[in-house]
């Protein structure tokens, strides 16, 4: 049995004429399904047992697209890994799946002899994807092949890729946005242009030939708006992995007039892209993540555990067909997950009179401040929203009187001179004095993580930083 994605993503290769670009050049469909072909007798001969996890490591080339079908084709499980992974990362993958096998382009790695425990949770899996979220502790997301087929299903409906666009897409393999975006571009007939590693320069140029779809994550369209753009032929951007700003969706309607932007919410867990707001309800749902997409359902519940009210905040939670199978080897995370059939995001949000749901912020996220309970994603927005700043995003610190601190990284938009007593002042005006950030460091990028999103546990390390530094 070799599953629904090896099917689709097999039969999408056989069929096209097409060829996948990548950092090393073009390779044509029809070769990488003789390289997925290979893989999977190499893999069958060094005997992979059904639903065993092979180690598949990515770099955004073409080729990797045939590790993962090889992998699927020997019955298999897609664990991608990262060629640029720290060692220690890697070993800490290797040792939570158990993987004995690991596949590169042109050779498969025996990492050990003894076979990974059998697990039933694996049965029915393609991927198992590993994502910090908001603990720092990896969790093996696994995700299977016939809800995640489905889940393609359902984008291809939403978002209308064609036969003659050209996507482009800097998002690593290692992600499920990146997986995903791949998949139904190829599946669609499109050309794909893979990025191996997300720089303003190289997806520019890649734009300014002929690109009529870019998917990215806020962040990398944020570096972007301060690099002049030649994309004339860009109708399209698909946006999630985190919360797109409503300054920034402004700044990159302005540098990208022609392009559509699809603001896309989601997690892993959840099988991704729960909810959308289309170009054409930018206006109207300005603030918000849309409305759920086909197939999912949602409720807000507050700390009683009832629904909230419409425009009281609580929980955001989903209920998916699509979503994960569970996390890998720990039942009770799985279980303690879920309130009944409903995923708990750890997103705060609320739902407004039109139907649309806003996000607030992250449950675990939340700063006590001297006992006020504050969500750092309403402070990000007002800095933001000042005409000198590019960027912003905070964090509770440590805090002997305070109990934790709000601390703020912002970056500056280019030749400013604001201060950050000036900024402290102009945001007093503009929200509750005990929500005003007690830091602000300025620095030339937020912190991101290893996916290219921002990361919120980084403003805490540059806070610590900048103390042991300042200390005599």
């Amino acid at each position: 049995m070799t599953g629904a994605l090896a099917d689709y993503l097999g039969g999408v290769l056989a069929r096209s004429s097409m060829a996948v670009e990548g950092p090393d050049g073009a390779v044509a469909c029809a070769h990488l399904v003789m390289l997925a072909e290979a893989v999977a007798g190499e893999l069958t001969a060094s005997g992979v047992a059904p639903a065993e996890p092979v180690l598949a490591v990515t770099a955004n080339r073409p080729q990797d697209l045939a590790t993962m079908l090889g992998i699927w084709l020997a019955g298999g499980v897609v664990v991608p890994l990262h060629a640029d992974a720290a060692a220690s990362t890697a070993q800490g993958v290797q040792r939570a799946v158990g993987a004995r096998l690991r596949v590169a382009p042109g050779r498969i790695d025996r990492l050990t002899d003894a076979p990974p425990p059998e697990r039933a949770l694996l049965r029915e899996a393609a991927l198992v994807i590993f994502t910090s979220g908001s603990t720092g502790k990896p969790k093996g997301v696994v995700i299977g092949h016939d809800r995640f087929v489905a889940k393609l299903d359902v984008l291809d409906r939403l978002l209308g890729l064609r036969a003659e666009d050209k996507v482009v897409v800097p998002l690593q393999l290692t992600f499920i946005f990146g997986i995903w975006a791949s998949l139904l571009s190829l599946n669609c007939g499109a050309r794909l242009v893979l990025i191996a590693k997300f720089t303003p320069d190289t997806v520019s140029r890649s734009l300014s030939q002929g690109a009529t779809v870019l998917a990215a994550v806020p962040t990398m369209l944020r570096a972007m708006t301060g690099t002049k753009l030649d994309a004339r032929s860009l109708r399209a951007i698909l946006t999630g992995g985190e919360l797109l700003p409503a300054t920034l969706g402004e700044s990159v309607r302005a540098a990208l007039p022609r392009a559509g932007i699809y603001d896309l919410y989601g997690l892993t867990e959840t099988g991704s892209c729960d909810f959308c707001l289309p170009p054409d309800e930018r206006s109207a749902g300005a603030g918000s993540i849309g409305h759920p997409t086909e197939g999912v359902h949602f409720r807000v519940v507050g700390e009683d555990g009832h629904q909230s009210p419409i425009g009281a905040t609580g929980e955001l939670c989903i209920r998916s067909p699509f979503g994960m199978l569970g996390y890998l080897d720990d039942p009770t995370l799985t279980a303690s997950s879920f309130d009944g059939h409903y995923f708990r995001t750890g997103d705060l949000a609320r739902m407004r009179a039109d139907g649309r749901v806003e996000i607030a912020g992250r449950l675990k996220d939340i700063i006590s401040r001297g006992g006020n309970k504050i969500a750092p994603a309403e402070i990000d927005a007002v800095l933001a929203a000042h005409p000198d700043v590019a960027a912003a995003l905070t964090a509770g610190v440590p805090d002997a009187r305070l109990g934790e601190a709000i601390c703020a990284i912002v970056v500056a938009k280019p030749g400013s001179d604001l201060t950050a007593e000036a900024l402290r002042h102009w945001a007093a005006e503009r929200i509750e004095k005990y929500k005003v950030p007690d830091a602000i460091h300025f620095r030339d990028a937020l912190p991101l993580g290893p996916t290219g999103k921002v990361q919120r546990s980084g403003v805490a390390q540059v806070a610590l930083a900048t103390t042991r530094r300042d200390q005599p």
